[in-house]
């Protein structure tokens, strides 16, 4: 009687050991890659020339502006009342919004849809030449005619008549870029600014191309000037 104990285990063992390898097999497929995750760059070009390619002045932009933009306001207060004309643009997958000290967060729609655009486009590019993903980071939206004024003062280039004042404009940064940190949690290498510039010019080249903005490199503001045209 004593015995059964003993053979029952001993049936019960080869299934007690299948069990606890497929367990550890199964754990060890969990476990998460930890290794960096390098860059593989292929088929980066860029743009012959900054300045000839993107050189669509301020004239040029300013038609487009009024064309489909909003009539210049003179506050932030007034532009908070247009909210039917205007999208509030913030952070989101595909672009980073900047601290704004001298513009706010508001373009027309075609103009947040061509920004929507570039930031998609962009990291797509990044994918596609394997590079590990980055966001645009937005610098400047809309400016109210007090926000012209105060910018004026500060910078004595900056344009009385700015397309910025129509919400048809935005500058993006060719400098500063967002890492994009990997969901699970997989260390990723840098990729270097001039890199990242390359890939959003051959970008915002092709928008230009199709017709869908004009844009203008800007050195010492280290953006690209975008204004969404019809």
């Amino acid at each position: 009687m004593k015995t059964k104990p003993v053979r029952h285990t001993m049936r019960l063992l080869p299934r007690l050991l299948l069990a606890a390898a497929l367990i550890s097999a199964f754990a060890g497929c969990r476990q998460k890659d930890r290794s960096m995750k390098m860059n593989e760059p292929r088929n980066i070009h860029g743009v012959a020339n900054f300045s000839r390619t993107f050189g669509d002045l301020n004239r040029k932009q300013l038609d487009a502006a009024r064309a489909i933009g909003i009539r210049p306001v003179a506050s932030r207060e007034e532009a908070e009342g247009m909210k039917g004309r205007l999208t509030r643009i913030q952070s989101n997958e595909n672009y980073a919004v900047d601290t704004l000290t001298h513009s706010i967060p508001y373009l027309v729609p075609k103009a947040a849809a061509l920004l929507n655009t570039v930031g998609q486009n962009f990291l797509d590019s990044l994918a596609s030449k394997g590079l590990n993903p980055n966001r645009i980071i937005v610098t400047s939206v809309l400016r109210t005619g007090k926000d012209v004024k105060r910018l004026r003062r500060r910078n004595a280039n900056a344009s009385e008549h700015s397309t910025h004042a129509y919400g048809t404009t935005f500058d993006v940064s060719w400098k500063r870029f967002q890492k994009v940190e990997d969901k699970d949690g997989r260390p990723l290498q840098d990729v270097g600014a001039d890199t990242l510039k390359l890939v959003l010019a051959e970008v915002l080249r092709d928008l230009r191309q199709a017709d869908r903005c004009y844009v203008k490199y800007e050195i010492k503001q280290a953006c690209f000037h975008i204004t969404a045209r019809k």
